[in-house]
């Protein structure tokens, strides 16, 4: 079988199979209704919030040692000068 197109049938043949594909992919995911850009739009957003609550955690984490480090340090320190803490 041998089947002779020129490159505009060719394009707009390709154009229109990439079109039936992602509107397939959407629908098999459930994003395929008229309020489709909505649900995306949601996704994005809960994406964005997932990744500012990752570095937030990750910053508060990274306090939270430096602090406790310090902490240490200035304990040991105390410590070692004879200062007595929470004593009256």
């Amino acid at each position: 079988m041998n089947i002779d197109l020129d490159n505009e049938e060719l394009k707009a043949l390709l154009t229109q199979a990439a079109k039936d594909g992602a509107q397939q992919a959407l629908a098999e995911v459930g994003l395929d209704g008229a309020d489709a850009h909505k649900d995306i739009r949601e996704l994005r957003h809960l994406i964005d919030s997932w990744r500012s609550a990752k570095k937030t955690m990750g910053q508060t984490a990274l306090k939270l040692i430096t602090t406790s480090v310090l902490v240490f340090i200035a304990v040991a320190v105390a410590m070692k000068l004879g200062l007595s803490i929470g004593d009256k």
